[in-house]
C-alpha cells in the first residue's frame, strides 16, 4: 500500500492521518529556511482567536505568531508547496467527493512555553474548512521537547487518541469539524506550515 493510500485509509476510518512520507522529499527544510527568514524580517504577527468583532489575541488560549502564504509573493519553496497541496486537494476530492476547491495556509511559530488549548478548526456558522493540514518544519526536534499535537475523539471527555511529535517533514491531516485538538507547550520554538482545504459552499454570507 502506498503512503497516499495509507493516508486515505486512515482519514476514512479515523478522521485523521499522520505521515512522514506524504510531503515531497526535501521540501520541509527549505520551507523552514523561508519561514525563519520571514520571522527575522518581522513578517509574522500574533495569532488571534474568534471571528469578526470577537476576534482578539488571547495568549492563555493561543500563543503562536503567524504569516499567511500569498501565492503572488510566496518564496520558491512555498510556491512548490502550494502547487503540491492543490494536487493533494484534487486527490482527496477524487477519493471522497468532498468538493474542496481552495486552500489557505500560514507559517506558524510557537515560542518556548506557548501552546493552543483544545479546539475545533471551524468557527460557528462557517463550515468552509473541511480538512486541516500541518507540516512540521523544526529540525532535530528532541523526543522530550514537548510541542506535541494531541488529537481527540469528537465530543469525548477522555484523553487524546493520538499524540504527534513535531518532527520535521511529518504531516498531519484531519477533518476540521470532527477532530478536537490542542498543541502542547514545547521547550524551544516550534515551526510549522498549517492550513485548511476548503469548500466555497461553507463560506459565511
Amino acid at each position: 500500500m502506498t503512503t497516499y493510500e495509507t493516508v486515505l485509509q486512515s482519514l476514512e476510518q479515523l478522521g485523521w492521518a499522520v505521515s512522514d512520507g506524504l510531503a515531497p522529499a526535501g521540501l520541509a527544510p527549505r520551507l523552514y529556511d523561508e519561514c525563519r527568514a520571514l520571522w527575522e524580517a518581522g513578517r509574522f504577527r500574533p495569532a488571534e482567536v474568534g471571528r469578526g468583532p470577537r476576534q482578539a489575541r488571547q495568549d492563555a488560549i493561543r500563543g503562536d505568531a503567524i504569516h499567511w502564504l500569498e501565492p503572488d509573493s510566496a518564496g520558491p519553496a512555498s510556491r512548490e508547496f502550494l502547487v503540491w497541496i492543490t494536487q493533494l486537494r484534487t486527490m482527496l476530492n477524487q477519493a471522497f467527493f468532498m468538493g474542496l476547491n481552495t486552500e489557505e495556509f500560514h507559517f506558524a511559530r510557537y515560542p518556548a512555553g506557548a501552546g493552543y488549548t483544545r479546539h475545533l478548526d471551524q468557527h460557528q456558522g462557517a463550515t468552509a474548512r473541511k480538512v486541516s493540514v500541518t507540516l512540521y518544519l523544526s529540525p532535530d526536534w528532541p523526543v522530550d521537547g514537548g510541542g506535541e499535537l494531541r488529537l481527540y475523539e469528537e465530543k469525548a471527555v477522555s484523553g487524546p487518541v493520538a499524540t504527534v511529535l513535531p518532527t520535521q517533514g511529518r504531516m498531519v491531516l484531519f477533518l476540521s469539524d470532527q477532530v478536537p485538538h490542542d498543541v502542547q507547550p514545547g521547550t524551544q520554538p516550534r515551526w510549522s506550515l498549517t492550513g485548511w482545504l476548503r469548500t466555497a459552499a461553507g463560506l459565511p454570507l
